[in-house]
């Protein structure tokens, strides 16, 4: 009965502990103060084992094709190289900014599985920066940066522009014609994704 009684004094000072913390405004929530190292742990943690409780179902299509690759070029070089970099660029200003710091996916080889990150790209990542582009592409375009993925830390600057200059440029697949109901949507398509050269 002692035993129960401390414990629930120890739960009591638990959640008081953690609701001062909440309201006292010590945690620094600016995106140039990192964690510190258990917090950092956690999260990483949290991250990895919410992803790989969920990619079981996924089946990877094969990612050598040269037309999936071929598309995931352009769609790499439109939506992701400010953040994630490209062959021969070292830093950007969103890529700095971040926090966590994005991978540099073109100087970084892939060690994240196929599925993973599928996964990722579609669902994207809570409060890190990373979209979940599966609200706007389908599953072959996006299965396209996958296997683009693949093959980009092997890229030198002149076979990237090469590989982006023989894709289909930006694309959503089957997902884009969907989302246009209008010739207004499809300005307005235009217009949101007139995405610079972040390089």
């Amino acid at each position: 009965m002692n035993f129960l009684k401390t414990a629930g004094i120890v739960v009591w000072l638990a959640l008081l502990t953690g609701v001062g913390f909440l309201y006292s405004g010590l945690f620094d929530p600016a995106a140039d103060a990192p964690h510190s190292r258990p917090v950092y742990w956690l999260m990483e943690n949290i991250r990895h084992r919410g992803i790989e409780s969920r990619v079981s179902g996924i089946k990877v299509p094969d990612l050598q094709n040269p037309e999936l690759i071929r598309s995931g070029a352009g769609n790499y070089n439109a939506m992701c190289t400010s953040c994630h970099l490209k062959p021969g660029v070292a830093d950007s200003e969103m890529h700095r900014g971040l926090y966590p710091q994005p991978p540099a996916l073109a100087v970084v080889a892939p060690i994240t599985p196929p599925e993973h990150a599928f996964w990722i790209i579609k669902h994207g990542i809570k409060a890190s920066g990373m979209p979940a582009w599966g609200k706007s592409m389908d599953d072959q375009a996006i299965w396209g940066m996958v296997a683009f993925l693949q093959q980009l830390p092997t890229l030198t600057p002149e076979a990237y522009h090469e590989a982006v200059e023989q894709s289909a440029g930006h694309s959503h697949g089957q997902a884009e014609t969907a989302n246009r109901d209008s010739p207004e949507d499809e300005q307005d398509h235009d217009h949101g994704h007139d995405h610079p050269d972040a390089g």
